[in-house]
């Protein structure tokens, strides 16, 4: 199975092995920037899957979990969203995720998010279709319009029980009363220290369980099953964007080479080359909300 093999990719290259099978990735001589000729791929296309990760949400506003700034208070964000830190301390993770969510809640979707949207909506009118592989966990590829779209990483607007495995939509905000007013970043405000009783809990009947925020915490692997939904949407895509990643976090940074390896042009628009570049057809550099307008404008042989 393909997300086997990206699994299978992403532990060899963690470990250093290098016995790991996986199909022969061809490197390209150099990514072409013709942005005329991109046009008349994406005019041909059937099915289009668009990879996006931080650099999307960025230009929106949204910090990265891995760049400049990765840090609540005195906690780096990879030792806050692990299932370690959540078993010892969910009220500090609650908190945390509650301040990532007034940042969401305050931003909206940029230029590249609602063109993306505009473009599905367009493809769907013309029998051709469009999916959204986000890693990004903050919901403005929906905000912006876009139906189809996979959240690899889970959203920070849904909840997920910990007794019973209920996931829910949650926009309400505070997602409860004792985190009113907390999640402050600065670091000379103590943690609210809020007892576990009165942290998010399940509202289904006869549960009350406590709840987590539904993302992947660092550490936890992704979705068995989501994976297949990916696996399927790679499998049988004609063009694939890979928007806004750095292409360094995995399973998803395989994504786009395992399209290439079968022939398919790959398309990357980033501020800079990632150590993926090579394997892609096509590179466009510059802000997200800048490039994607220009590469996904209606063709003049659209007639829709």
């Amino acid at each position: 199975m393909f997300h086997r093999r990206l699994l299978t990719t992403a532990l060899g290259a963690r470990l250093g092995c290098s016995h790991v099978s996986r199909r022969p990735l061809a490197r390209t001589p150099s990514a072409n920037s013709d942005m005329t000729e991109f046009l008349e791929v994406v005019s041909k296309a059937k099915h289009i899957a668009v990879i996006t990760g931080a650099g999307v949400s960025a230009e929106s506003g949204v910090p990265t979990f891995r760049g400049e700034g990765g840090q609540w208070k005195k906690w780096q964000y990879q030792d806050i969203a692990t299932p370690e830190t959540f078993s010892r301390n969910p009220s500090r993770v609650w908190e945390f995720y509650h301040h990532r969510r007034d940042l969401v809640l305050t931003q909206k979707p940029n230029a590249a998010h609602l063109v993306l949207a505009e473009c599905e909506l367009r493809l769907r009118k013309q029998g051709r279709s469009m999916v959204i592989i986000t890693q990004n966990i903050d919901d403005l590829h929906r905000q912006a319009g876009s139906k189809h779209v996979l959240n690899i990483h889970g959203s920070v607007m849904e909840t997920r029980c910990v007794s019973c495995g209920d996931v829910a939509v949650n926009h309400q905000h505070p997602v409860c009363a004792s985190l009113e007013g907390k999640g402050s970043p600065d670091p000379d405000i103590p943690e609210a220290q809020i007892p576990v009783d009165q942290l998010p809990r399940c509202e289904q009947s006869d549960c009350r369980g406590l709840l987590r925020p539904n993302v992947v915490f660092f550490g936890e692997t992704l979705d068995s099953h989501l994976l297949t939904k990916v696996e399927k949407e790679l499998d049988t895509c004609d063009l694939c964007l890979v928007v806004g990643t750095s292409s360094i976090v995995y399973p998803a940074a395989m994504f786009g080479p395992q399209v290439a390896s079968r022939g398919v042009p790959v398309a990357e628009f980033n501020i800079a080359t990632t150590p993926k570049t090579e394997y892609f057809t096509y590179h466009f550099q510059g802000p997200c909300g800048s490039t994607i307008p220009l590469a996904l404008a209606r063709h003049e042989s659209e007639v829709i």
